[in-house]
Order: C-alpha cells, then sequence, then structure tokens
C-alpha cells in the first residue's frame, strides 16, 4: 500500500504489573487521531492489569510470566494476528502527549522501501538530569532516513531503534525472520539490523513522540548494561555487520558533560561514575560465557531469560 492512510494498524502493549501506567497509556490512546486495533499481551499480572486491559483494548492475550521473552512474545502477537499491515509497539511505561502521534509515526510509511520506523521520546516530567540527557542524546528533533549503506559513517547507530515506541511493517518484518523467539535485550535493534542487512530503510521520526525515561539507580544500569553485553556477544554478527559501540560510548559521556555543563558540574562525579560503571558492567556481559548461569541471573536485568531452554 502507498497511502499510510488505507494500512491496517495494530498497536501492540506487552503488560506486566503496571496498571497505573497502563491506564495513562490508554488514555493517551484514546487521544489519537489515527485509527488502530489495541492488543495487549500480559504477563499474568497480579496488579489488575490484565483486568484492565479487558476492559479498554480490542484483544487480549495472558500468558505465564515465565514464558515471556522480549522478542518471542512481540512475535507470537505477530504470528497469531496476521491481518495487520503495520504493527505499532509501546510498553506500558511510555504514553503519548500529542494525538498526532501515532499519525506521524505511520506517514513514514508512504514510502514503500522503509520496513521499520522509530518514534522520539521525550523524558518523562520527573525524569533526572541524567535521564533527560539520555532522551536528548539518542533522539533529535528532526526526521532521519537510514539505508545500510549509511553504516560506514553511522556504524552501529544506524540499527538503533526501541519498541518503547516504534513501528514495523509486517511484509518487512516477516521476510527478515521476524522478532527472534529467544534474546535477552534488543530485539528491535535484532530487527533493524536484518531488515538494513535486507535492504530495507529504517525511519526515524522526530515528530512522533511519546514520554519515556528511567530514573535508573547505579545498580540498573549495571544490570542493564551487563544484558546489553550479553546480547552482543550472542549476536556477533551485528558488531561485524555494524561495528562495536565504543565510539558511540565515548561521545556520549563527552555530551553528557556538556548537557549537565559549568551549572550542573557538581554532577560531573557521579556521571563519570555511571558511565565506568555500564562500561564494566557491558565489557562483563560480552564475557558472559566463562560465567556460571546462576551469576548472570544474579546480576543481569532480565533474570527469567537465564531459565530459558536456550540460555
Amino acid at each position: 500500500m502507498d497511502d499510510s492512510g488505507c494500512f491496517k494498524v495494530a498497536c501492540v502493549i506487552p503488560t506486566y504489573n503496571g496498571s497505573s501506567e497502563l491506564l495513562r497509556l490508554f488514555d493517551s490512546l484514546d487521544r489519537q487521531i489515527a485509527v488502530f486495533d489495541v492488543i495487549v499481551i500480559d504477563s499474568s499480572s497480579a496488579d489488575g492489569s490484565a483486568e484492565l486491559a479487558r476492559e479498554r483494548a480490542d484483544l487480549v492475550t495472558v500468558i505465564a510470566s515465565s514464558e515471556f521473552n522480549h522478542g518471542g512474545t512481540r512475535q507470537r502477537v505477530v504470528d497469531d494476528n496476521p491481518g495487520f499491515d503495520v504493527y505499532v509497539f509501546l510498553t506500558q511505561d511510555a504514553y503519548l502527549d500529542d494525538p498526532y502521534a501515532i499519525a506521524n509515526l505511520l506517514k513514514h510509511f508512504s514510502d514503500s522501501e522503509v520496513g521499520a520506523v522509530c518514534g522520539r521520546q521525550l523524558p518523562h516530567l520527573d525524569a533526572t538530569p541524567l535521564a533527560m540527557h539520555a532522551r536528548v542524546f539518542n533522539y533529535p528533533q528532526y526526521d532521519q532516513m537510514k539505508s545500510f549503506s549509511d553504516v560506514s559513517t553511522m556504524g552501529i547507530k544506524a540499527a538503533f531503534m526501541s519498541n518503547s515506541f516504534s513501528a514495523y511493517r509486517r511484509d518487512a518484518l516477516i521476510q527478515v525472520g521476524g522478532f527472534p523467539k529467544h534474546v535477552i535485550f534488543a530485539e528491535d535493534m535484532y530487527v533493524a539490523a536484518k531488515m538494513l542487512m535486507g535492504g530495507w530503510k529504517i525511519a526515524y521520526s522526530g515528530s512522533a513522540h511519546c514520554r519515556h525515561s528511567h530514573n535508573y539507580t547505579v545498580e540498573d544500569e549495571f544490570r542493564r548494561y551487563f544484558d546489553m553485553g550479553v546480547f552482543h556477544a550472542r549476536e556477533s554478527w551485528i558488531r561485524s555487520n555494524f561495528g562495536g559501540a565504543g565510539g558511540e560510548g565515548v561521545a556520549y559521556v563527552k555530551s553528557e558533560l556538556k548537557y549537565l555543563g559549568l551549572r550542573r558540574c557538581v554532577l560531573w562525579p557521579a556521571a563519570l561514575f555511571r558511565n565506568a560503571v555500564k562500561l564494566f558492567a557491558y565489557k562483563i556481559g560480552q564475557k558472559e560465557a566463562c560465567i556460571p548461569k546462576w551469576i548472570k541471573r544474579k546480576i543481569g536485568m532480565y533474570r527469567r531469560y537465564w531459565d530459558g531452554p536456550f540460555a
């Protein structure tokens, strides 16, 4: 289809114990001008999330929490609901404060070569300065179109994607094999990289934005970046084809210190320490093959991954 307004669209939300955030997200979806069905897949929440979803969503599926996987659960929704042209993915802790957000995301599919679109993320209103900078660094205001030829200049950044607010063309998703069935992290980058290598383009939409950020503790940062190291170790083809993330890390540190500026120089030591922790955790994650599984389960963020059959 050439006109994004003719697409049949599903808005997919994986949920687990976040009913207050989910209510906020549902309210923001009600204000969107775009037309779409809402599909929720809940991992056996105990706080009423599934019951709320049954009141507000078009389709709700409940799975055992042990069955959840970042990639496999999303692909299950795609496989079980084949009648859509585009799947918009949101996380329950995000919300849309612009009624045109999804419409602006979908408009990029008017280009038949676009396989996926990543929306912009603005920080939550209670975000810390460090959390705010993370959104400023990774999510600029302008639109951008990326193809595999851009890897020579952008490196791994060419495959940047976030399923907190993104959309995928079904044909492109199926062509590259869909989301990975069992992955610890970054199923979004996995698919974006596959699409770029398969000849599709990836769009970034600065005009389609959501509110989403995390005020991570140092421990949270360690766990998250350990998982990221595991992902890159196990999906080594991404580094082989797109390069490593070292240059991005240096650029991030410089940008963060500049963002904080002299006015908030008191935060410089904390920022530098956090970045050192993230690098250390990432390097450990890359060497995860040498670490016993029980330790990996304790130090990672996505602990249930290590209970799976492929961990």
